[in-house]
């Protein structure tokens, strides 16, 4: 990549930190809309059943707005790998799930993964000629 994309295509990925961070935000109410399902019974417990209810609405409206500037491949699979990551951790921690040095790894590569397609540059395919 020459001098002047590799600038074009940092200022693109500067002018996304906004849309990153709803992105992330996004990730984050995933992993609680998902406890929060698991938490409801079926839907039979109340409480649960509001809070998953209301995180799953404003996490599809993050993605949808980091969208706009994000490609939707890549903060889909960001926005899914956070949040799995998340919310396995979180049964983890609330031994729910059980714990092991290669459940650690892997989770550990899911936000590897993540972190590796945020450090990607911004450019867009160029257009097929008809």
């Amino acid at each position: 990549m020459t001098g002047n994309k590799a600038n074009t295509a940092n200022t693109k990925n500067a002018g996304n930190g906004i849309f990153w961070i709803i992105l992330l935000a996004s990730a984050l109410l995933e992993a609680v809309w998902a406890t929060a399902l698991g938490l409801s019974n079926g839907f039979t417990q109340l409480m649960p059943t509001v809070v998953f209810t209301i995180t799953a609405v404003l996490s599809m409206l993050g993605l949808g707005i980091a969208v706009k500037r994000i490609p939707l491949g890549t903060a889909y699979a960001v926005w899914v790998g956070i949040g799995a990551a998340l919310t396995v951790g979180w049964a983890m921690i609330t031994g729910v799930e059980s714990a092991s040095p290669l459940k650690l790894l892997f989770i550990a590569g899911i936000v590897g993964c993540a972190a590796g397609l945020k450090a990607l540059p911004a450019d867009k395919p160029a257009a097929n000629a008809e």
